[in-house]
């Protein structure tokens, strides 16, 4: 994407404040021939002086107070128009940049998880952030100067020739040199910026690795060795800015110097045009103060250029992840059913993550609303996978997935979760209050409603037994939680949630005997009346499952009830013999009961 194609795309992001832009626009316009109508006057001035002060004659004051007055309301118009384009321009930027700021954060959440599993969120926020800050620079210095700056150059150039040919032509010189110089920087440092943007999402990959981990860092003493390993690639970062940094150095070099020479060469070919009758002294003083502004507007171009330049690798990623487009997304007749009864149906449904080896493959299965499923199998056999497809974090390439009859991809996204409750094996809960946690799944769930939910997921008693209860912060991923803790506060919400069809993953696989216990009385209590997919390896906690799916190479290969699938001895009765016999064995107790159904 070249430079202009990039901010092309910048511009267009203005969405509903391309009017105000637009306004912007004409107003940089009139500021940049405002600007110059001043140096033409001064210089008619210096004539109108000088040419009386030649021939003796008394000035012709009209003339001199028409002039004056002139050049004085351009100079009260140059400010007038300044301070209002400086203003609008400050706030449209400020605007825009929270709007793409959220509108990217949006983009972001919905994105299918398969995008997640591979995108770092470290480097994700990096992202955000700092596109949304390069977009917020380069419209700020957009519409305060460098358009004005850019129009300046295109009303200039074409006045000076028209004044002065001889003149123009030294300044069009200068551009050229400009426009010569600061393309070779441009593409001499391309590469290297890409680099040091690289470097730059490494940082905050290893940062925010190291903070998210920080439990791992301190028990294993490696806090010198992540610093080490920070500051590596923060001098990385630097070895790499360094030579981008010099050339863009070379460049203010030669226009600070560029300024005098100018000057100086306007002065003296004046002379010699003024020596022979080509030029008047207004002239001159006129040039002069051509050249002082031009070199001033070219300055800030190339400044704008540099920007530009600079951000184009970050505002490139930030078009990247904003550009991806979810495979999982809402069809345009997708309707919302309201709240569903939950009967669940897989027809001859096969995903593949990578398309070449089957995750699940023909599955086929149903669930009456009330049920409880449970799914059993080795790790890898596709349990997880086949309830990721069931609220659409994946979508099957063959077969299809119904609930009440209706296939889920004809409904919307946002109406299939509503009415599925998800309690992962690891509780995710956000750095806020108990409340706020407990309302994400009832947004505006009463104080009483979450009462009686913490009750019915035995987490009232710790949460009452916590300073400032509801309103205690639960930390980073709930970090000031016990496991169990956690778990029973993911579960409320799920009571909070009431969805008619719940999954359950490996929900209480990393507790202990006694926090389980509570945790599962939990459990007994969300899960009724409604329809409820199960997953464990802990096959004592699907028991009482109405049916259960045994799974193997992303196949289901057994199905039945507890009894029957023990009494038919086959791959559950053989996992069902191997844990209960290692339970009872550590408990000294017969495992009789089990083998016979």
């Amino acid at each position: 994407m070249s430079l202009l194609r990039l901010y092309a795309r910048v511009l267009s992001l203005l969405g509903p404040e391309t009017r105000l832009g637009v306004f912007l626009a004409i107003a940089n316009f009139a500021l940049a021939g405002a600007q110059f109508a001043e140096p033409v006057l001064f210089g008619r001035i210096i004539d109108a002086l000088a040419g009386s002060q030649a021939s003796g004659a008394a000035a012709e004051w009209s003339k001199l107070f028409a002039l004056v007055a002139a050049w004085v309301g351009f100079g009260l118009f140059t400010i007038v128009c300044g301070v209002t384009v400086a203003l609008h321009a400050d706030r449209l930027a400020h605007r825009r940049r929270q709007t793409v700021l959220t509108g990217f954060f949006e983009h972001v959440l919905q994105l299918p998880l398969s995008f997640h599993h591979t995108a770092h969120s470290g480097r994700l926020l990096k992202i955000m952030l700092a596109g949304a800050d390069a977009l917020w620079g380069l419209w700020l210095n957009f519409f305060r100067e460098s358009f004005a700056a850019a129009m300046s150059l295109a009303i200039l150039l074409p006045l000076s020739l028209y004044l002065n040919w001889t003149l123009g032509l030294v300044l069009i010189a200068v551009c050229v040199v400009f426009a010569v110089l600061t393309a070779l920087v441009v593409n001499k440092t391309e590469i290297m910026q890409r680099s040091v943007e690289g470097h730059y999402s490494g940082l905050a990959e290893r940062a925010s690795d190291a903070l998210g981990n920080v439990a791992l860092v301190q028990g294993f003493a490696r806090v010198d060795a992540e610093v080490s390993g920070l500051r590596n690639v923060a001098d990385q970062l630097l070895a790499a800015q360094m030579p981008v940094l010099s050339w863009w150095a070379v460049v203010a070099v030669l226009t600070r110097a560029s300024t005098t020479l100018t000057l100086l060469m306007i002065f003296l070919v004046g002379v010699y045009l003024h020596l022979n009758g080509h030029a008047s002294i207004g002239a001159i003083v006129m040039f002069m103060n051509f050249a002082g502004l031009l070199i001033g507007q070219l300055e800030k171009v190339v400044r704008f250029v540099n920007s530009v330049f600079m951000d184009a690798p970050r505002l490139k990623e930030f078009f990247t992840v904003l550009d991806t487009e979810s495979d999982v997304r809402d069809r345009p007749d997708a309707i919302d059913p309201g709240r569903i009864r939950g009967m669940v149906e897989f027809r001859d449904v096969t995903f593949s993550y990578d398309g070449k080896r089957p995750a699940v493959a023909d599955l086929n299965f149903t669930a009456l609303p009330g049920e409880t499923i449970a799914l059993v199998g080795g790790t890898g056999a596709g349990k997880s996978t086949a309830l990721a497809l069931l609220h659409r974090a994946f979508d099957p390439q063959s077969g299809k997935i119904q609930i009440d009859g209706v296939n889920i991809r004809d409904l919307k996204l946002s109406a299939l979760r509503r009415n599925i409750g998800v309690v992962f094996q690891e509780a995710l809960l956000l750095n806020r209050s108990i409340a706020d946690n407990l309302r994400v799944g009832k947004p505006d769930a009463t104080l009483a409603e979450m009462r009686d939910a913490a009750a019915r997921a035995q987490a009232l008693d710790f949460i009452e037994n916590t300073p400032d209860a509801f309103e205690a912060s639960v930390g980073e991923r709930g970090r000031v939680l016990s496991g169990g803790e956690r778990q029973r506060l993911s579960i409320a919400r799920a009571l909070l949630k009431d969805p008619p069809i719940l999954i359950l993953d490996e929900a209480t696989s990393s507790l202990d005997v006694a926090t389980e216990a509570k945790v599962q009385a939990a459990l007994d209590e969300v899960m009724k009346h409604r329809t409820t997919f199960v997953i464990a390896h802990r096959l004592s906690t699907v028991r009482n499952a109405t049916r259960i799916l045994v799974f193997e190479n992303g196949r289901i290969v057994e199905t039945g009830t507890f009894e029957e699938l023990v009494q038919l001895g086959g791959r559950f009765a053989a996992l069902a013999k191997a844990q209960f016999m290692t339970t009872e064995a550590k408990a000294e107790r017969p495992v009789v009961h089990l083998v016979g159904g």
